[in-house]
């Protein structure tokens, strides 16, 4: 499983995210769990991907959905045990399918040993590990800075002994001192725990967070005091060093959200991450221009390193695309909240439909949300008082709606999910998007990604280039024979000279293609 014609697997692979607690429940208490995702390992395994990314499953609060990490070398209970977590990984790898854990380096929950012992004793060593300061004003009851954190809110809480401790996100979530060797060799040996357990690649959250400017600056147009701080890349270097230890077909893979493209790719380098995600991709409009200003800047940074592009419509943390591509702004942003807007899904669903097929077909590797393969929508409609994501009440939007559980079988809720009432209310309607009524149907959304994906296999050329067929059509080529073609117009469009369609998204017009609809050709 080392290699591909493309390369090392990481190169161009086509990686699923599970999200645990919402992927499938064999327990019965409404969570989705680790033997739930075993029981379940035939479907990715018929839907062809190659390897499985893991949201964190670790012993948690759940402050922030288990981003609040207490232990990384176990298992939550509500996930399970490490057992079975050893055990899908070697069911996963003799499917075929390799396994990618999230590590979440930029803090640790407030529950974890060291922050523990911080707090309780002001001389404790591990006091280091973390940012604690005085506070300012005469009896430093005045936060250290005015930093803004990423979920919006305050980033300092003040301590029982009265000094203030950072955190970027909630207050459950103290901000580690990577600046400490402790702290740094404590992750290297995380790795190498996970490493040694089989997993063949780490997915690293808020990648570029981690290096804080100790003269705590206030945020300034010239240089951000948190945000890809040049320390960081000696981080992510050592990181690599361990890699490579295990044989060099370890991947280590970057949530880095970086406006600027230059410094994206730094973080891409030869000697730190194999591959980052794309959210440029994941963001931009469905609009052609833009579209194929965001594929070229995508292509021209990760060739000025050597790495491999990502492409990715939807994770845990976004708007689900169905939804996104329906709304008149098509756009995501965590600045532009478009929560309850007007969404046209029939609209949505032809897109994200498209959309499959483009990501599917650029060169490198794409990433799947699960239940993308299902064309599930978001749901806005969770009551209040039963949303759970810690961002709601900083910001006024949820995340939860991306992150409801999968409908699996049935035509009622919970769909084949649970034995019980799910963590989070599933859609009435999603009755027709159960894998089992998609399974065999020609038209759904399950097979075209079962398609496109055994068909990508044998397409995967490493060449690129663009064919100009319409200022509102995004197409090219990858190699001599295979071409892609979107309409991104609102008009049908005449199909170019071809030798055979291969797949298409939606139902073509005789010889001409739709809008929002795209097409493989055989040239």
């Amino acid at each position: 499983m080392s290699t591909t014609d493309n390369g090392p697997w990481w190169r161009s692979a086509v990686i699923y995210q599970v999200y645990p607690r919402s992927f499938a429940d064999s327990d019965g208490d409404g969570v989705g769990d680790i033997d739930g995702i075993r029981a379940r390992l035939g479907h990715l395994r018929e839907l062809g991907v190659d390897a499985i990314w893991m949201s964190p499953w670790y012993p948690s609060p759940m402050a922030d959905a288990g981003y609040d990490v207490a232990d990384f070398r176990d298992i939550d209970p509500v996930f399970g045990s490490l057992a079975e977590a050893e055990a899908l990984i070697e069911e996963a790898h003799a499917a075929g399918i390799r396994m990618i854990v999230d590590i979440v380096p930029n803090h640790i929950s407030s529950e974890h040993p060291w922050f523990k012992a911080a707090i309780a004793d002001p001389e404790a060593p591990e006091r280091d590990y973390f940012w604690f300061r005085p506070g300012r004003g005469e009896h430093g009851d005045e936060m250290p800075t005015d930093w803004r954190g990423e979920f919006g809110g305050t980033t300092w809480t003040r301590a029982p002994d009265g000094d203030w401790y950072l955190h970027l996100f909630t207050p459950e979530q103290p901000d580690l001192n990577w600046d400490h060797p402790v702290v740094r060799a404590e992750f290297e040996s995380i790795l190498r725990f996970w490493f040694d357990r089989g997993v063949d690649g780490i997915r690293i959250d808020s990648a570029a967070l981690l290096m804080k400017d100790p003269s705590l600056p206030e945020v300034s147009a010239e240089k951000h005091p948190f945000h890809d701080l040049d320390g960081v890349h000696d981080v992510y270097r050592a990181w690599r060093r361990v890699a490579e230890a295990y044989g060099g077909d370890r991947a280590l893979i970057g949530e880095v959200w970086m406006p600027e493209v230059e410094r994206f790719a730094n973080y891409l380098r030869p000697d730190e991450l194999h591959a980052a995600f794309n959210f440029d991709f994941l963001g931009c409009a469905w609009d052609p221009v833009l579209m194929r200003e965001c594929v070229d800047r995508t292509l021209h940074a990760h060739v000025a390193v050597g790495a491999p592009p990502t492409w990715v419509l939807s994770n845990h943390d976004v708007t689900r695309h169905v939804t996104r591509y329906g709304r008149a702004d098509t756009t995501f942003s965590f600045d532009n909240n478009l929560d309850n807007t007007p969404v046209d899904l029939e609209l949505g669903t032809r897109r994200a439909r498209a959309a499959a097929l483009l990501s599917l077909s650029l060169p490198g590797a794409t990433y799947i949300y699960q239940g993308e393969e299902l064309g599930l929508w978001e749901n806005e409609n969770i009551p209040p008082d039963q949303i759970q994501d810690p961002m709601y009440a900083r910001r006024g939007h949820s995340r939860d709606g991306c992150r409801v559980p999968l409908p699996w079988s049935g035509d009622e809720q919970p769909f084949g999910f649970s034995t019980a009432t799910p963590w989070l209310p599933q859609p009435a309607e999603w009755k027709d998007r159960t894998a089992q009524a998609q399974t065999g149907d020609p038209s759904s959304m399950l097979e075209l990604y079962r398609s496109a994906i055994a068909l990508r296999r044998r397409e995967n050329s490493p060449e690129f280039a663009w064919l100009e067929l319409h200022p509102e059509v995004l197409a090219f080529t990858r190699g001599e024979n295979f071409a892609c073609v979107v309409n991104m117009s609102g008009s049908p469009i005449p199909l170019p000279d071809h030798q055979t369609c291969l797949l298409a998204s939606g139902p073509l017009d005789g010889d001409r293609i739709p809008p929002d609809t795209a097409v493989w050709l055989r040239l």
